[in-house]
C-alpha cells in the first residue's frame, strides 16, 4: 500500500501538485492513513481537512493516474496473498518462487520479498477455467479435460497450479500407501483408481506375499484399510521400479496422483515427500531439488535435501502442484540432506512398456533373481581330482 501512495504522490507532483504532507506515505501521522492495529493501515477522512489548494492539486494528481488508482485499490479476490511476520498483507501474483525469495507482481512493480520476512503465503485459485488446482485431484472423472488419460496408459497427467505444501499434502495423502512384505515395509502410490500402484523393486524383492495399507480420510482423521490380494504386474530391477495391482479393492475407489514432467522442474525448486519412514505412517518432509541429473551406475537421479529414510522407499516426491516428479529410493542415513529419487520420466517409460517387464513367477529371468543350478548329488571327490592329488614319482 505504501508503494501505491508513493506512486500517487509522484503522479500528483508531475502535474503540479504535491504530496499533502512531508510525513512519509504509509507512516503513522500521514493525513491519508492511520494505524489500524498491529501492522495495518486504514484510510481516514483527514484528506478532507487539507487546504483547498492542496486538495485541488491532489485530486488533479489522482485524475492523472485514475486508471492506476482503480487497478491498485480495487482488491482482486483471486490474487495470491503474502502475510509478513510484522502483520502486513500483500496481494498480487506470485510470479517466481526461489529458495530464499518470493517475487510478487502487485501491478505497478514487482516486489522481491525475503522468505525470512514472510509468515505465510498462499496461491489463489487459477483464473484459467481450463487449469485445475491440486485439490481437484481425485475429483475429476476419467476423461475430464483437466486430467486427460491416454487410452493406452495407466497413469494420468494434468497441468496443475502450484499451491502450498499443506494443501498438496491434504490432497494427495489418500493416494500414498504403505507396502509390506515379510522382508520389511516401504511406501507406494496409486496412479489410477483401478488399483495400480508404483513402488521400488527392492521393497518387494524376492517376495510374493505383499500387503498394501491404504489410509482413507474420515471425519476424525484417517482409517487404515489393509488389502492382501496384491498382484505383481511388472518389475524393472535395473531402474528399481515395480508395478503392483490391488485386486481386492471391492467398491473402494482409492485416491490417485498425477505424474508430472521434468521439463518444468528447476534446481532450487521446493519439493516434498510423503511416505512411511521407519514405519511412521503418512510422514511429510520437504526440501528443494539439489540437482536434476546426478549419475549413479549409468542412471540419472534427482538429488534433494528432502529427508528420505528407510521406509520412504517407493514413495512419491512431489512438486508444489501436487504432481509426482520422482520416486524416492535411497538416501544416506548418517549424512543429512542427501536423498535421491528416480525421475518420473523413468516411471512413465516403465508403465508404458510394462509388457516388456511383465512378471512371471515361472520365468527364471523375471526380475533380478536368477535360479541357481542344482547341487551335486554325489558329494564325493571327483576321480580327476584324486588323480591330480596323487603323489608323483
Amino acid at each position: 500500500m505504501t508503494a501505491i501512495i508513493e506512486t500517487l504522490c509522484r503522479k500528483s507532483a508531475a502535474v503540479g501538485g504535491a504530496c499533502p504532507t512531508e510525513v512519509p506515505p504509509g507512516e503513522p501521522g500521514h493525513p491519508l492513513w492511520e494505524m489500524a492495529g498491529p501492522g495495518g493501515l486504514k484510510p481516514t477522512l483527514r484528506v478532507f481537512m487539507l487546504a483547498p489548494l492542496e486538495m485541488v492539486r491532489f485530486l488533479t494528481g489522482l485524475v492523472g493516474c485514475g486508471i492506476l488508482f482503480g487497478l491498485c485499490l480495487v482488491p482482486d479476490l483471486r490474487a495470491d496473498t503474502v502475510v509478513l511476520r510484522e502483520g502486513q498483507i500483500i496481494t498480487g501474483q506470485i510470479i517466481l518462487e526461489k529458495e530464499n525469495q518470493l517475487y510478487v507482481d502487485i501491478g505497478i512493480t514487482v516486489l522481491a520479498i525475503p522468505k525470512e520476512k514472510i509468515l505465510q503465503y498462499e496461491y489463489a485459485e487459477s483464473l484459467d477455467p481450463g487449469r485445475s488446482d491440486v485439490n481437484d485431484v481425485n475429483q475429476a472423472p476419467a476423461g475430464d479435460q483437466k486430467a486427460p488419460q491416454p487410452s493406452d496408459h495407466l497413469y494420468r497427467t494434468a497441468d496443475l497450479k502450484k499451491t502450498t505444501i499443506a494443501k498438496c499434502a491434504e490432497a494427495v495423502s489418500g493416494a500414498v500407501v504403505k507396502v509390506s512384505s515379510p522382508a520389511g515395509t516401504g511406501s507406494g502410490f496409486f496412479i489410477n483408481e483401478d488399483g495400480y500402484l508404483i513402488t521400488n523393486y527392492h521393497v518387494i524383492e524376492r517376495e510374493t506375499k505383499i500387503e498394501v495399507t491404504l489410509f482413507t480420510k474420515v471425519k476424525n482423521g484417517f482409517e487404515r484399510r489393509q488389502f492382501k490380494k496384491v498382484k505383481i504386474e511388472a518389475l524393472n530391477p535395473f531402474v528399481d521400479l515395480a508395478l503392483l495391482k490391488v485386486e481386492d479393492l471391492g467398491d473402494t475407489k482409492p485416491g490417485f496422483v498425477y505424474l508430472g514432467d521434468l521439463v518444468r522442474l528447476e534446481v532450487g525448486e521446493q519439493v516434498f515427500a510423503v511416505g512411511n519412514p521407519l514405519g511412521l505412517e503418512r510422514t511429510v518432509t520437504d526440501g528443494v531439488i539439489s540437482t536434476k541429473n546426478r549419475a549413479f551406475e549409468g542412471l540419472i537421479y534427482l538429488q534433494t535435501n528432502t529427508a528420505i529414510n528407510p521406509g520412504n522407499s517407493g514413495g512419491p516426491l512431489f512438486n508444489l502442484a501436487g504432481e509426482v516428479i520422482g520416486v524416492t529410493n535411497m538416501g544416506y542415513i548418517f549424512y543429512g540432506g542427501l536423498g535421491f529419487a528416480i525421475p518420473v520420466n523413468y516411471v512413465r517409460h516403465f508403465v508404458e512398456n510394462r509388457e516388456a517387464f511383465a512378471y512371471d513367477k515361472d520365468n527364471p529371468n523375471t526380475g533380478y533373481r536368477y535360479l541357481q543350478p542344482d547341487g551335486r548329488l554325489n558329494k564325493a571327490r571327483p576321480d580327476f581330482l584324486k588323480d591330480k592329488d596323487a603323489p608323483r614319482p
